[in-house]
């Protein structure tokens, strides 16, 4: 899915939004334990009740690998079930990989091959050699951290240099000499306010994936106020607050009035923030 295509569904949809499948065994409905398999079963349920509110989903892959290969498995049924019913739908693997060179070929390829996902976390920290690999895929998609929304992001993210260059800001502009805004996305974290303008001094063009909304406590208006650029660039992501709406046999139904607010919130926003 390419840059156009990727804001035609925005606009056609008027909302932004990423589902996250952080989809925890321990977390989904009891009930759906007595099935073949309870992690695609609730997967398959969230998706046929979010789809029409949402542009995107990412599958956080370390919620599967716990399970191992069962886990994996659950995984890649559900990016087959995408992939068949909702072919629209920007899919990311949520994977944070990246390693020296030859590794994280064999990343890219399990991803980007294998899997024919659209997109892939990669973090920065071992340089260029680590994440051109991921980079050699035509219409495929790397979203490099930038600027996360945990707590510990200030131990490292924020360390300014000599010159004061804040450590995300020389990934934001190292980075852009490896590709262009049609191939790379970052990450930036719903909690990190006002510091979206920096950002956008920076990186102007390229689609930011914003986790923290919702049970993370970030601000969507906030977001949108300082982030959001003419082809709107932003994909927010809400996982928690979303798929977990209900533990019991409404699941489904409740995950859906959860996805519809925030995407009648994003309707909004759109309208304020990108004309």
């Amino acid at each position: 899915m390419n840059r156009t295509q990727l804001f035609e569904n925005i606009r056609r949809k008027q909302s932004f939004l990423c589902v996250g499948l952080d989809t925890d065994i321990k977390k989904i409905p009891a009930y759906l334990l007595s099935d073949e398999d309870p992690i695609f079963a609730f997967n398959k349920a969230i998706i046929d009740a979010t789809a029409q509110y949402c542009i995107a989903y990412k599958p956080n892959l370390a919620f599967y690998e716990s399970m191992g290969v069962k886990g994996w498995i659950s995984f890649e049924k559900t990016i087959k079930y995408l992939k068949q019913n909702y072919p629209e739908q920007f899919i990311i693997a949520d994977a944070k990989r990246g390693d020296i060179g030859n590794t994280s070929a064999m990343y890219a390829r399990s991803f980007f091959e294998e899997l024919d996902i659209d997109s892939v976390t990669v973090a920065p920290y071992m340089g260029e050699d680590s994440v051109s690999p991921f980079l050699t895929y035509e219409g495929k998609w790397v979203i490099l951290l930038a600027l996360t929304s945990n707590k510990g992001s200030h131990d490292f993210q924020l360390t300014a240099d000599a010159n004061g260059e804040r450590l995300f800001e020389k990934v934001l502009r190292t980075s852009q000499q490896w590709a262009t805004a049609d191939q790379l996305m970052y990450v930036v974290g719903a909690t990190q306010g006002q510091l979206f303008e920096d950002i956008r001094r920076i990186a102007p063009d390229h689609f930011l994936l914003v986790p923290g909304i919702g049970a993370q406590g970030g601000s969507l208006e906030e977001v949108c106020r300082y982030g959001m650029n003419s082809q709107c660039g932003l994909i927010v992501n809400s996982s928690r607050a979303i798929i977990y709406a209900s533990n019991g046999e409404d699941f489904a139904e409740r995950a859906a009035e959860a996805a519809r607010k925030v995407a009648d919130e994003m309707k909004v926003t759109l309208e304020k923030y990108c004309r």
